[in-house]
């Protein structure tokens, strides 16, 4: 064999390797968004884009799933067009965040419901909260007299 063939075999399986990693990373958050919608009934999964699978729901207007980036391990995203969201748009986020952070849904619930019950008018309509290790992100919009209410749980990859 000559010196030209060995490299281009090395080079071939260099440019293997290389192309499966990712394509392990994008099974791992295929299987969650799966498990997602096995375990929350009416969930259907929607396009992937970027790394962010679109989740369909009835109580939410918009939701995703953030897959693994350098900084944060996964998130979750959910959107409505209520000021005073539904009690099925929390129940949505208590459960979607408790499969992909692993913890119970009452501790999921609670954070989830503590950060949205601090919009308001002397705090703001933007809220960043810690709770049982989550990044919890509520923001409350007011346009005349609809708005709507979005939140995000996140955790940072160094935990």
């Amino acid at each position: 064999m000559k010196f030209a063939d060995i490299r281009f075999v090395f080079t071939a399986l260099a440019a293997f390797v290389l192309m499966g990693a990712p394509s392990a990373h994008a099974d791992r958050c295929d299987a969650l968004a799966k498990q997602i919608r096995d375990q929350i009934e009416g969930v259907k999964i929607g396009k992937t884009v970027a790394g962010v699978i679109y989740l369909e729901h009835p109580a939410v207007k918009q939701a995703s799933l953030g897959c693994s980036s350098r900084n944060a391990s996964n998130q979750i995203y959910a959107s409505t067009d209520d000021r005073k969201p539904k009690p099925e748009f929390f129940d949505f986020l208590a459960k979607a965040s408790a499969l992909v952070f692993t913890i119970p849904i009452k501790d999921t619930d609670r954070g989830v419901k503590r950060c949205y019950g601090r919009i308001g008018l002397v705090r703001g309509t933007n809220i960043v909260t810690r709770y049982r290790r989550l990044d919890i992100s509520c923001t409350g919009t007011r346009i005349g007299k609809t708005g709507g209410t979005t939140v995000t749980v996140s955790r940072d990859k160094s935990e």
